[in-house]
């Protein structure tokens, strides 16, 4: 799906330890995203000087425009705080122009048995039915997996992980 010299887009990115992990990886073209300006300076502070080459942007994940030109675009539960159909529209619109042909989607949300709100917020839950719905139009469907993610308070939390490539 991906190799070193891909670009990659970590969508809701906060202080994520994937980043370091792509950079120990090899992975040079890495993009993160995120609305809080104070969680991706703390990413950038905890890479060192790995992550001088790392783009950093404080934005919506529905601002078409706000990341570009990328080989894979990775979003593990951002999208589903996006509860209203013209937000996942619009993140949809944005995720299309983002990703290359031949690009790669890779979603990981509360699936239909997950919580109903995770930090306070409202989530809307999905299954590959619904993310199909709001993403086939420009992405196929390769592969779809329920998962259970344990907090670190015990609970377990479905989620369903798909990868999608575009058109």
């Amino acid at each position: 799906m991906s190799t070193p010299s891909s670009h990659v887009a970590i969508i809701g990115a906060g202080t994520t330890s994937l980043v370091g992990e792509l950079i120990a990886a090899g992975y040079e073209r890495i993009t993160t995203l995120d609305l809080s300006a104070t969680a991706l300076e703390r990413l950038r502070a905890s890479l060192g000087g790995a992550g001088d080459h790392i783009a950093f942007v404080v934005s919506n994940a529905c601002v078409d425009g706000a990341v570009s030109d990328v080989d894979v675009w990775h979003d593990r539960a951002t999208f589903h705080f996006l509860v209203d159909d013209d937000s996942c529209a619009n993140y949809a619109i944005a995720a299309a122009h983002a990703v290359r042909s031949g690009g790669h989607l890779v979603m990981s949300q509360f699936a239909p048995e997950g919580p109903a709100q995770c930090s306070g917020l409202p989530v809307r839950r999905h299954d590959e039915r619904s993310l199909l719905a709001v993403f086939g139009e420009h992405f196929e469907l390769l592969e779809s997996a329920v998962e259970v993610h344990v907090t670190p308070w015990g609970v377990e939390q479905p989620f369903v992980t798909t990868l999608l490539r575009r058109r």
